[in-house]
């Protein structure tokens, strides 16, 4: 169970598909087993005794396949039954069933025949007692092999669920070290931030259903997409929206309706943004479209996005705020379903700051995709939402935020996601516009250099097919300079500008 908002304060990270007692997730795709059978004999017969160890086993998250017949086989790890949390590995395998190597979070074999000394309650109240939120209760709890760059623990994932003082619900899930009985790390599951007549983008086409004499607003072009309204309530599915007319809302706050139109724009645009520029088919590659739900709670001046139902949900805001409706932040919900079906780039950390990056990447790259003149591309996160007109967050320099880190330092991976970001944020807007002064801001680099940006078709692609074919669980800020490396050598070749200048960018914020 994920749940991801636009704000600051809570962080998400990927749950191993694993048995237990905590809430399952959605499924994904149907995937090929004779993918995953080959992948595994490979993965064992090319490396470490780590992973041909007794106990060892994997399972089958999704694969890519590559225009050339290369196949790129996604696996969850588990260690005696057990799930290794920062265990997954990617297997690369090339035509012919040859080995092209693997993309692993870490390889370290966890101990035979460990056993916990502290008992699953004990681990609860623990994990309750490390939890901020206002209303607080244990949904869950399992036993796991945590990796990390000292070795393996054997610990508690502990999911505790209520909600925070706004209203925004809670998913804590906390590590708790089954032997000593301390917490090892902890991320928040709810991941916030955070024709249609809309409030940001103006009148659009959205796609509805004819349902007897009833226009639902339903896309059944894009999955199935279905727009609902929760009238204030923080649970359920709500109310379906219809129209007699086929027309929803009026542009004004007024009428219930025009947020509806803004989300399912938003679901509409990410969709087509996914599929016309990388052939993604739905946030799991599947088909299958998410659902939006407007108007939760009362001012709520958040959004969020769910792996446990599915969906985006959007607040109409509050004092100072507009409803948390744009384009980008419907990117930025939706970006992190494709993270949690692709990466599962834990949310704590730098690989939570690097999963925050990417929801603002490409909730950046949809507003440009989207082409709307109410509301242009640029690099501003969340710039329609205050009604003082400032953005949330800034590409082009993040620290102007107050918050936000422009360069990397050893500090990074303490700060809160939100702005861990940053990093990645500017790494990005260098890649893709350069340095210096430009129409879209003015981009100082950390190492005094010059950079010339390479646009954002190639800059993104660099980044989405480095979160989906080399990141992973754990991926840091160094694996992320390397993954991108790897993967605009894979799109332009090792020898190529596009190499050069990623590089380049990642030296430029201090990732060498």
């Amino acid at each position: 169970m994920r749940r991801t908002t636009l704000l600051g304060g809570l962080a998400t990270a990927a749950l191993l598909a694993a048995a237990g007692t905590l809430p399952a997730t959605a499924s994904a795709a149907p995937v090929s087993t004779d993918a995953f059978t080959r992948a595994v004999a490979q993965l064992k017969a090319h490396s470490g005794s780590a992973l041909v160890a007794d106990g060892q086993s994997f399972t089958l998250k999704n694969v890519q396949t590559d225009a050339d017949g290369t196949e790129h086989v996604r696996l969850n790890r588990y260690a005696d039954g057990l799930p290794v949390l920062g265990g997954d590995t990617v297997v690369h395998l090339g035509k012919g069933n040859t080995w092209k190597g693997a993309s692993q979070s870490l390889a370290a074999a966890p101990t035979r025949g460990a056993k916990a000394r502290v008992s699953a309650a004990t681990a609860g109240r623990v994990a309750l007692a490390a939890s901020t939120a206002a209303t607080r209760r244990v949904d869950g709890t399992q036993l796991v092999h945590d990796a990390d760059a000292a070795g393996t623990t054997l610990a508690y994932e502990v999911v505790v669920g209520g909600a925070y003082a706004d209203g925004t619900p809670s998913e804590l899930h906390v590590l708790v070290d089954a032997t000593t009985g301390k917490v090892r790390d902890s991320w928040e599951g709810v991941q916030r931030d955070g024709t249609g007549n809309t409030f940001h983008s103006g009148t659009v086409t959205v796609g509805s259903t004819l349902s007897g004499s009833t226009y639902q607003l339903a896309d059944a072009t894009r999955g199935g997409h279905k727009t609902y309204d929760l009238n204030g309530g923080t649970s359920g599915t709500g109310t379906l929206v219809t129209s007699a007319s086929n027309v929803f809302g009026d542009g004004t706050l007024a009428n219930r309706q025009t947020a509806a139109a803004d989300a399912a724009y938003g679901a509409q645009e990410t969709w087509d943004f996914y599929k016309n520029t990388f052939g993604r088919n739905g946030i799991r590659n599947d088909g299958v479209g998410a659902y939006s739900r407007v108007h939760y709670s009362t001012n709520y001046a958040n959004a969020f996005w769910s792996d446990s139902c599915f969906c985006m949900t959007y607040g109409d805001g509050g004092s100072g705020w507009y409803p948390l409706t744009s384009l980008d932040v419907a990117g930025h919900e939706m970006t992190h379903g494709v993270t949690s079906n692709t990466a599962g780039l834990r949310y704590s950390g730098e690989s939570g700051g690097l999963n925050e990056a990417t929801s603002d990447i490409f909730g950046t790259l949809v507003e440009f995709y989207a082409a709307n003149s109410k509301d242009a591309g640029d690099y501003l996160i969340g710039e329609k939402l205050r009604t003082s007109g400032a953005p949330l967050r800034y590409m082009d320099k993040p620290s102007k935020d107050g918050a936000s880190a422009d360069c990397y330092s050893t500090r990074v991976k303490s700060l809160d996601v939100h702005y861990s970001s940053g990093v990645a944020n500017h790494f990005f807007y260098l890649l893709a516009v350069g340095s210096g002064s430009s129409a879209y801001g003015n981009s100082p680099t950390c190492n005094g250099s010059t950079v010339t940006g390479i646009g954002n078709a190639k800059a993104g692609a660099i980044w989405y097919r480095a979160l989906t074919t080399y990141m992973t669980s754990r991926t840091d800020y160094a694996g992320a300079r390397a993954a991108t490396l790897s993967a605009a050598a894979d799109l332009y070749g090792s020898g190529s500008a596009e190499y050069t200048t990623v590089a380049a960018a990642w030296s430029a914020v201090s990732v060498n």
